[in-house]
């Protein structure tokens, strides 16, 4: 490799991981309070700290006080699997698929709760035909496809008058684009994503019809302990207050409180927004300048402005594997390889926690990787 010439500089923070994703900037382990380190969860303060972090995701989401924010066991995949095994069964069952997560919730309803669903499938890069879901039925969908780049273009797609219930798996995408609460019944999503916080919690967010399914409906299979959201046939509210199921990680609790007051001085939601479409934009360029680079979501509508895939010209999953591992033995990129279930290419992520100007520094050394790596081959 050292025929080819190294850029001169590099990224700043280099960590472009889509989960856990990197962390806010100025972030340090020393500035986040330990007070409740230590102290039982259901003590006064680690009670309050609970109930502050939910207090500033409804801030900073802008979720209306119809809708109900709980902190839940098992990362996103917990929470949207608590949504499955509680609410699903009432009514048939629509799961639409353009990726591998999508993909799980589709093995979660055929082959786990033998539903026997209607899919909708389209191949990474693209979305399904979202006029063709039937909403007389229960939708399970992820808004942003974390290993494809593909993404739903806005909330319109799902009907005022449904009868069955939407479940949005919108990890990936809440905090970074306008999430139609009215339209969305379950919402769940994991801290690691786009705020860059720890793994190992998730947060399920429930609109009215969402409790009223739980409060009215008790599905033929058993719950584990976990997923049991209902008591005597009513919601267990102390969950969304605070008072989690089982016992939660305090240190995650005050990085993610971390992460939201950032996100609150840098502008909220729209700062947070704006943020990742700057970065999106900036690598955007970055491809359009280079033709050996392209983007796998081929439709800027439906193109994430997180988790932003890219194809690379000629390349296989080794030539992927020995790119990526070059730019992180540099210091410039960390953990940029495509999804191990998508097609050969890179993945970086682009959402508010990363700075534009690392997205700017990245291009000369992906220029170098690539180069360097057709050297080698």
């Amino acid at each position: 490799m050292t025929d080819v010439t190294k850029p001169a500089g590099k990224p700043n923070r280099p960590y472009f991981s889509s989960g856990p994703c990197a962390k806010p900037p100025g972030w340090e382990a020393s500035k986040l309070a330990t007070e409740s380190l230590g102290r039982s969860h259901r003590a006064k303060i680690g009670k309050a700290r609970l109930g502050l972090s939910i207090d500033l995701m409804r801030e900073v989401l802008q979720v209306p006080d119809t809708h109900r924010i709980g902190i839940v066991p098992g990362s996103d995949t917990g929470a949207f699997e608590m949504a499955m095994w509680t609410m699903l069964g009432a009514k048939l069952v629509t799961t639409l698929a353009w990726e591998s997560f999508g993909e799980g919730w589709v093995t979660d309803a055929a082959k786990q709760l033998k539903l026997d669903p209607t899919i909708l499938r389209a191949d990474y890069g693209s979305i399904p035909d979202l006029g063709a879901v039937d909403w007389s039925n229960d939708v399970l969908f992820t808004w942003n496809g974390t290993t494809s780049g593909a993404r739903v273009p806005n909330g319109d797609w799902i009907a005022d008058n449904r009868e069955g219930l939407s479940f949005c798996d919108a990890t990936s995408a809440v905090f970074a684009y306008d999430m139609p609460w009215d339209k969305l019944d379950v919402t769940t999503f994991s801290w690691q994503k786009v705020l860059g916080g720890e793994g190992g919690h998730g947060v399920i967010i429930l609109g009215p019809r969402a409790v009223e399914r739980l409060e009215n409906y008790t599905p033929a299979w058993p719950l584990p302990k976990v997923f049991r959201l209902v008591s005597k046939g009513k919601l267990a509210e102390g969950v969304f207050k605070g008072e989690t199921i089982n016992t939660p990680s305090m240190l995650a609790v005050e990085d993610v409180i971390f992460a939201l007051e950032w996100a609150k001085s840098v502008g909220g939601l729209e700062g947070l927004k704006a943020r990742s479409n700057a970065n999106a934009a900036a690598l955007g360029k970055i491809v359009e300048e280079r033709s050996w680079l392209g983007h796998l979501a081929p439709d800027p509508a439906t193109r994430s402005t997180t988790s932003v895939c890219l194809t690379v010209e000629g390349a296989d999953e080794a030539f992927i594997k020995a790119m990526a591992g070059a730019l992180e033995k540099e210091g410039a990129a960390y953990d940029i390889a495509g999804y191990r279930d998508a097609p050969a290419g890179l993945r970086i992520w682009c959402g508010a926690t990363v700075d534009t100007a690392d997205i700017e520094a990245l291009g000369p050394w992906l220029d170098w990787a690539y180069a360097s790596t057709k050297v080698a081959a």
